[in-house]
């Protein structure tokens, strides 16, 4: 196993151990979670969740949910096992270790409420594949592929129950047709900018399975400001989902 680091949020109250040179989580993590909203009793399923920070962030904010993690890579579920006994969590987030493709419903006793994703982005033949085998597994389609999320998605959340993705803005008709075709309904759409003068990086969906044609579009999402600091709504999201 690679040397590990700890990090701490909530002034100490989250501690998260992370690679220090494999996979780490990045800001994409903090954006999908300042945008999922739950409620007492949820059930929710993480595709893809690495050393765990999402059902990490949710469990803290949220007392009375259940929490289940996937991650292929042994030593990412590893660690993210490890970091929910650290934060005492193991009551309400349950992680497994193996391919998405393999997940069965009563596995997590049922259905899902809510699935959330922050899926590999590039198909396996574009750009440079990172020597380092963790990275390259999270940044590319080598290992899970969209449709199998997508599809993942379809026979493991309940009629009604919601979808929250983000994805790169390029491959967004990717990303809406493999949701169309397996009865998730995309509801929510928000862009996400690098600055005021960018082009949009990603986009960050939410779908219903099941739910009717009618889409809502938020406003963009801007990381930047002109001088490289974060923005006064990136700043309070990550107060809201992290300190």
């Amino acid at each position: 196993m690679k040397t590990l680091t700890t990090d701490t949020f909530f002034n100490g109250r989250l501690q998260v151990k992370q690679n220090r040179s494999g996979y780490r989580f990045s800001i994409d993590a903090v954006l999908l979670a300042g945008h999922i909203r739950l409620r007492p009793g949820d059930k929710v399923l993480d595709l893809g969740t690495g050393c765990g920070i999402i059902p990490l962030i949710l469990a803290h904010h949220h007392k009375k949910i259940k929490v289940y993690g996937v991650e292929i890579q042994k030593e990412l579920a590893d660690i993210a096992s490890e970091n929910v006994k650290e934060n005492h969590m193991e009551d309400r987030i349950t992680i497994f270790c193996l391919d998405m493709k393999d997940l069965k419903q009563n596995m997590i006793s049922g259905p899902a409420d809510l699935i959330v994703c922050n899926p590999p982005y590039r198909k396996t033949k574009s750009g440079r594949i990172n020597p380092d085998e963790q990275r390259a597994v999270a940044r590319h389609e080598i290992k899970v592929k969209l449709n199998d999320v997508i599809e993942t998605v379809r026979r493991m959340l309940r009629t009604s129950g919601r979808f929250v993705m983000i994805y790169p803005a390029q491959r967004m008709i990717d990303m809406l047709t493999q949701m169309r075709s397996n009865c998730i309904e995309p509801k929510f759409f928000r862009m996400i900018y690098s600055d005021l003068n960018s082009e949009a990086k990603l986009i960050l969906v939410e779908g219903i399975k099941g739910g009717r044609p009618g889409t809502k579009i938020g406003p963009p999402l801007i990381i930047y400001c002109k001088d490289g600091s974060y923005t006064d709504e990136l700043k309070d999201m990550m107060g809201r989902v992290v300190e």
